[in-house]
């Protein structure tokens, strides 16, 4: 139990204790039925427990945040690998002995509360930090790039992304008309647009989803000294995605997918973790960097150029207790910082700076939200700030003030130091001419994908701007993709029926094989994957308890689907207890299928056959052996392509080797490059 555990422990209220009372404290006889002028008569004014009771009901809810409304969170601890003393005086980076408690949250950027988890968005990834020096917030993205360089565009690239005035639609959606509106006026978009239009925009999970601060901060050390740093979060599970259909049916299937999926997690002891890693640039190399300003949020500095340097881990452990009390509560603000890390001049940063503080006035209710246990500090809080709604201190003495001769006084520093940077310049609005290229880096990631990564984008342009009714929007967004690679504005246009545009600039040639999610997946893991077994009367008991052992050892977790709910007869006469009817769940709730030999004969149940077909679609690892080749045949999967398609396992019968090849294919997680055009589901 970390020291945030225990300060959030001592507020628990448990519902399963004691007498029922008012919020007075008042013991309440009957909270059934209201005090009434005889059994029939009119409610009474004076029953003060209904009108509370109302009272309470009706203030239930408070304001759902403008974006990012829709998180889940978990608790947990971040631990540095070595003192970065050399770097900063940050206390939690500088102590590889402290396991620092954390508060981490998880959000889509544009739904509602109410929306689903799996929309193609921008993640929110924020952790806050309960340091020994206060609580620092890192509030950042599963993209290291944003739409805009400046914040005071924030407020329209919101209005154009969220559903329109007229008529509250689409929820959750950038396929419409405003959005593409607005960032084919404004081309300083084009960088993230193409990371959106990317499987980034689609995790298989949040614990297999990468993170970035966004934004270059500094770090500042004992000796004053100034350092550059971009801050990225790598999951140890790797980074993976679903496919753009099959998110979609999860979003029918199962809205909460990725909010259980990291609930079920922790319950199940598999607590996820990430990598802290900082690509450090000394302030001296700052402007030695070849077409990139640091200050600028639409652009990242490749892992070529600037290596990541691991530096700590996060571990997440514990749920939450109450959703609305943390999750709902927690208030990050881009502010909170600590000794040793502070800001650059990044335009949206400094917007930022401000915003997030005002935003938690609006939703909770007023100053003192950092008394909320979710976001109280670990550190005592000793000022002379006062009063405001929800004041839970009692201060004591004559003086709120300082300085003061009549005792109480308050001793000032040492404490946090802004860097002494020198600014100087004159008041204008205008931006600086490192901020104008536009497109170089959506060139850039573009070039770093894979075939199969490159196909899914073009897939969602086409899938975004044929929503798009507008057509001269959709002609302003292939002309601003030929600037970034010709080919792609070409496959886009004849996608969505707009001319195909003449070749307008050479693509530059240069590629960042880091930002590729197809890159080596040396090390990744089953651990946690998905499998579905396919299960009729008949089937081997000591083959299925092989293989459900096999997957077990290795982290996978093995469901039974049955026709129906009733239990399968194995081929001993044994009952067997299904997880599932097939019809009740779905392919693209699991990561791989099997259909396991058996004497009832799968193949003339549609279910069935269209689950294996669903998942070979999506890419993933099916397998298949003796009659269960049967329900493949079936759904038309090539079987002939398995000496070239590695997610394919298939044998005319079962052998010990089928479950390493298949917890092997589930570890890489899909085979996108297969070819799927022939597959009816």
């Amino acid at each position: 139990m970390t020291s945030k555990d225990r300060q959030i422990a001592a507020r628990r209220r448990p519902f399963t204790e004691g007498a029922l009372t008012t919020d007075q404290g008042i013991p309440v006889d009957d909270t059934d039925n209201s005090l009434r002028a005889g059994a029939r008569g009119p409610t009474l004014l004076e029953d003060f427990h209904l009108r509370e009771k109302l009272m309470r009901f009706d203030h239930e809810r408070i304001p759902e945040r403008v974006v990012h409304a829709r998180g889940s969170g978990a608790h947990g601890y971040f631990q540095v690998y070595e003192p970065l003393d050399e770097y900063t005086t940050a206390d939690f980076l500088t102590d590889p002995d402290a396991r620092t408690p954390v508060f981490a949250r998880f959000s889509t950027v544009q739904g509602s509360r109410g929306s689903t988890d799996t929309p193609r968005d921008v993640r929110g990834f924020a952790v806050k930090f309960y340091t020994r020096q206060g609580n620092f917030d890192l509030v950042g993205n599963n993209m290291p790039v944003f739409f805009i360089q400046d914040g005071i565009k924030f407020p329209d690239l919101v209005h154009a992304l969220k559903p329109e005035p007229n008529n509250e639609m689409p929820q959750a959606a950038s396929s419409h008309d405003t959005f593409w509106d607005f960032v084919t006026l404004q081309p300083e978009t084009m960088h993230h647009v193409i990371w959106l239009m990317s499987d980034r925009a689609l995790p298989r999970s949040y614990r297999m989803m990468q993170g970035f601060g966004v934004h270059t901060f500094r770090l500042i050390n004992g000796h004053g000294r100034s350092t550059f740093a971009k801050l990225h979060w790598t999951p140890a599970l790797g980074i993976h995605s679903l496919v753009f259909d099959e998110a979609q049916l999860i979003s029918g299937r199962d809205p909460d997918f990725n909010r259980r999926d990291l609930w079920e997690a922790i319950e199940a002891g598999e607590y996820p973790s990430w990598e802290l890693g900082l690509q450090l640039i000394p302030e001296e190399r700052a402007f030695d960097l070849e077409e990139i300003d640091v200050l600028d949020p639409t652009k990242l500095i490749p892992e070529e150029l600037v290596p990541v340097t691991p530096v700590g881990r996060l571990t997440l452990d514990r749920n939450p207790d109450n959703f609305f009390a943390e999750t709902e509560q927690v208030a990050f603000c881009v502010g909170n910082t600590v000794p040793g890390i502070d800001f650059s001049d990044d335009p949206l940063l400094q917007a930022r700076l401000f915003s997030y503080l005002d935003t938690q006035l609006t939703r909770l209710g007023g100053p003192n939200f950092a008394q909320l246990p979710i976001n109280r500090p670990l550190t005592p809080v000793r000022n002379h700030q006062q009063d405001g709604f929800h004041q839970e201190a009692v201060p004591t003495g004559r003086t709120n003030y300082h300085p003061s001769s009549l005792g109480g006084t308050l001793q000032v520093g040492p404490g946090l130091t802004s860097y002494p940077e020198h600014v100087d310049g004159p008041k204008e609005r205008k931006r600086s001419e490192t901020f104008a290229d536009h497109y170089s880096q959506a060139t850039l990631f573009w070039n770093s994908m894979s075939a199969w990564e490159q196909e899914h984008i073009i897939a969602a342009y086409r899938f975004e701007l044929g929503k798009v009714t507008a057509m001269p929007i959709r002609v302003r967004a292939v002309e601003h993709l030929n600037r970034i690679d010709h080919d792609l504005a070409v496959a886009v246009a004849q996608g969505i029926g707009v001319e195909e545009p003449v070749k307008s600039v050479d693509n530059h040639g240069r590629s960042s094989p880091a930002l590729s999610q197809a890159r080596d997946v040396a090390g990744a893991s089953a651990r946690t994957r998905r499998v579905a077994v396919l299960m009729a009367d008949g089937a081997d008991s000591r083959v299925l308890a092989h293989l459900r052992d096999s997957c077990t050892e290795a982290g996978a977790v093995v469901d039974l689907l049955g026709i129906t709910d009733a239990a399968v007869t194995t081929s001993d006469g044994v009952p067997l207890e299904v997880t599932h009817a097939i019809t009740t769940t779905a392919s693209v709730l699991y990561d791989a299928v099997v259909v396991p030999s058996a004497a009832a004969d799968l193949s003339v149940e549609g279910a069935a056959v269209h689950f294996a077909a669903e998942a070979y679609k999506h890419g993933k690892p099916v397998g298949a052996f003796g009659t269960g080749l049967g329900v493949l045949q079936r759904a038309q999967i090539p079987l002939t392509t398995a000496a070239s398609d590695p997610a394919l396992i298939v044998e005319e019968e079962f052998t010990p080797d089928f479950p390493h090849t298949l917890l092997a294919a589930l570890a890489s997680h899909r085979n996108f490059d297969r070819e799927v055009t022939s597959i009816p589901a």
